[in-house]
């Protein structure tokens, strides 16, 4: 038998698998650039939507707790669902890090309660920033009984919104009660105003 020099050669074909960009448009590029620097956006109506993505921000950034950090929280919201409001309180503060707050164009109902929330000597607000704060409202078309339950859960909510603002101002609950629902009707806010009354830090 012949012994024959067999020349394999094996070639590779390499195949660079390149992440698909159907949907991405430069800001993609800026949300991603404000999320490495510790910056969120919350705008717009207050819904599960928005909310929701800011409870995962402050997640995310808890799981590393070293070094300890300020996460910068930038409100730009007319309100919205109570309930939301709640549970981004009180991931707020829950947080290891600090939330500082930042008031832009308007904060206001809801969107009030959650600027005020951030941690104390972190909360600025932009100087022409419109604020407003008022009762919570909500429309009872239900059984009596179901009706007296919801006015129960409604007086709940009452109490839940005066003591985010007496551990936000320091006040005592009857100042806070004076001076914040003893008129019914929407109450506005300056910069300075809401310094004054400790719902705010600084002015921008």
């Amino acid at each position: 038998m012949d012994n024959k020099k067999v020349d394999v050669s094996t070639k590779y074909t390499y195949i660079i698998i390149m992440p698909k960009y159907d949907n991405w448009n430069s800001s993609d590029a800026v949300d991603r650039s404000l999320l490495d620097n510790d910056i969120h956006y919350l705008n717009g109506e207050i819904t599960s939507e928005n909310v929701g993505e800011t409870i995962k921000w402050i997640l995310s950034a808890n799981l590393q707790k070293k070094p300890k950090r300020t996460l910068e929280l930038y409100v730009n919201t007319v309100g919205g669902d109570l309930y939301e409001m709640f549970a981004l309180i009180d991931i707020m503060k829950n947080s290891y890090h600090n939330i500082s707050t930042v008031g832009i164009g308007a904060v206001m109902s809801a969107g009030f309660l959650i600027f005020t929330s951030g941690t104390k000597g972190y909360r600025w607000i932009g100087r022409n920033t419109g604020c407003m704060n008022h009762q919570h409202s909500d429309s009872l078309d239900a059984k009596m009984h179901d009706m007296r339950a919801q006015m129960k859960e409604n007086q709940n909510c009452e109490l839940r919104c005066l003591n985010i603002l007496r551990e936000a101002t320091g006040m005592s609950m009857q100042e806070v009660r004076t001076k914040f629902i003893k008129n019914p009707s929407d109450q506005y806010y300056t910069a300075k105003q809401m310094v004054d009354l400790g719902l705010a830090d600084e002015i921008l």
